[in-house]
């Protein structure tokens, strides 16, 4: 089991969550970087010093990107693409809202494509949900599961077409995960064929705000 961090705090607020992630680099699959909303609208020096320790301690950075669910242009998630990389030199990027129907297959893959004239070794699809199989075949890694946790220890089975893919491919998401039972929503993940995840107790707007409790620990 790897760990997949969204940790959106600014280093400047929560300095020690960010030097306990390169504490921890070799426990992690990345982390995800998060400005604004995406790269933001100029660098900032306080991410751009986080994201160097990160690189130096072997920890890759992936660029937060929003595609709306298809729903924001291809011009605009480039440019977060080009600004992630110039301003970060993030190692790969992590769409987030992604649409999960067959439908936008040929949208997501054309993107996946973009990404890597950029210079992405790493392209995270998150869909939140189990998306139509097709997505698979240019992700490195599918969200496949984000959200709380009784929704999460209620989710139906992964559809059978998961079984053809490596447990590398997919990871799982939970927020809201009661004090002392993270470890309990990691081995859930591993059950359920999910190699990385990420289990956090936060709640609310943003309950990616704090480092999730295995690696204070660990830290």
């Amino acid at each position: 089991m790897r760990l997949l961090v969204p940790l959106y705090v600014h280093p400047a607020v929560d300095p020690a969550a960010w030097q306990a992630l390169v504490a921890c680099a070799p426990l992690l699959y990345g982390v995800v970087l998060n400005a604004d909303d995406g790269p933001g609208q100029a660098p900032d020096p306080y991410f751009t010093g986080a994201a160097a320790a990160l690189r130096a301690a072997g920890a890759p950075v992936l660029g937060y990107v929003d595609t709306d669910y298809g729903r924001r242009s291809a011009r605009d998630v480039a440019r977060d693409f080009a600004r992630h990389r110039e301003w970060y030199a993030a190692d790969g990027f992590f769409l987030d809202q992604v649409a999960a129907d067959r439908g936008g297959v040929r949208h997501y893959r054309r993107l996946a494509r973009t990404a890597r004239t950029y210079g992405a070794r790493t392209v995270v699809l998150n869909p939140g949900v189990h998306p139509a199989p097709g997505y698979a075949a240019f992700a490195d890694l599918l969200v496949t599961f984000e959200g709380g946790w009784d929704a999460y220890r209620t989710a139906p089975a992964p559809p059978p077409w998961t079984g053809g893919h490596p447990p590398e491919a997919f990871c799982h998401l939970v927020h809201g995960v009661p004090s002392g039972l993270c470890g309990l929503a990691a081995r859930t993940a591993e059950l359920r064929g999910a190699a990385v995840h990420c289990a956090v107790t936060g709640h609310g707007p943003n309950p990616w705000s704090a480092l999730p409790p295995a690696l204070r620990k660990a830290s």
